[in-house]
């Protein structure tokens, strides 16, 4: 093997472990994605993903996933008298590995978010080898009311941190049970533990402020007990 071959392997390797981040990323979300395609194996990445010299090629790594039945409930709000038949705040998600190497700036976030909304995908994520420009995170920051776009940096992806032994289980609750935990404590939300949207679970989970997530702990005197954090 010589050094370009040794260079494009490592490269590989590890865009095959943030594919698999991703997916499963996307899957603990509530999206819908086949067993194969979350575990999908070094050499079958290689196979689909790689180039006849062996360089991986970002271009080719997307997908999209819709939102399952569970996840459709829990984002559908509670029906009232002036919107009887609300719609579900979540749709088909468009995930893609920008091939862009050097600074990653306007452009790049523009065509992404057009994709994404021309396509009517509800939300995006696009994962980058380099930081995005600050110009780059105002275009993300612009669209939100109309597509939910998140970047995540490849080196951050490598590690699903959910699955350290040390990070406790975490789930999103509804807003029905977000309000059934405030009536049942007597709490106003702004009583509640914080969670940052930039922590990394919070990232991992796409949790949008106002949101609150149920952490559910083991112990070996109290057993499993959860609390609750809101994010801010």
């Amino acid at each position: 093997m010589d050094g370009s071959d040794n260079i494009h392997s490592k490269e590989t390797t590890r865009l095959w472990r943030a594919w698999r981040t991703i997916h499963e990323m996307v899957s603990d979300r509530g999206y819908e994605l086949a067993e194969e395609e979350i575990k999908m194996s070094l050499d079958d990445f290689r196979a689909k993903f790689c180039n006849g010299d062996g360089s991986p090629d970002r271009g080719r790594m997307q997908f999209s996933a819709r939102p399952s039945e569970s996840m459709i409930k829990k984002f559908t709000p509670p029906p009232t008298a002036s919107n009887p038949d609300p719609a579900p705040e979540c749709g088909t998600i468009w995930v893609e590995f920008c091939p862009e190497k050097g600074s990653i700036g306007i452009n790049v976030m523009k065509k992404f978010v057009e994709h994404c909304s021309n396509n009517n995908f509800k939300a995006g994520i696009l994962v980058t080898a380099v930081a995005l420009s600050s110009q780059a995170r105002k275009v993300m920051t612009v669209t939100s009311q109309y597509t939910l776009i998140e970047c995540f940096l490849e080196e951050d992806l490598l590690v699903n941190i959910t699955h350290h032994e040390l990070v406790p289980k975490h789930v999103l609750l509804s807003r029905e049970e977000k309000n059934a935990l405030l009536k049942r404590y007597r709490l106003k939300e702004t009583q509640l533990p914080r969670i940052l949207n930039k922590d990394p679970i919070a990232r991992y989970l796409g949790l949008k402020r106002g949101q609150v997530v149920k952490i559910i702990r083991t112990s070996e005197t109290a057993g499993r007990y959860a609390s609750y954090r809101l994010c801010v």
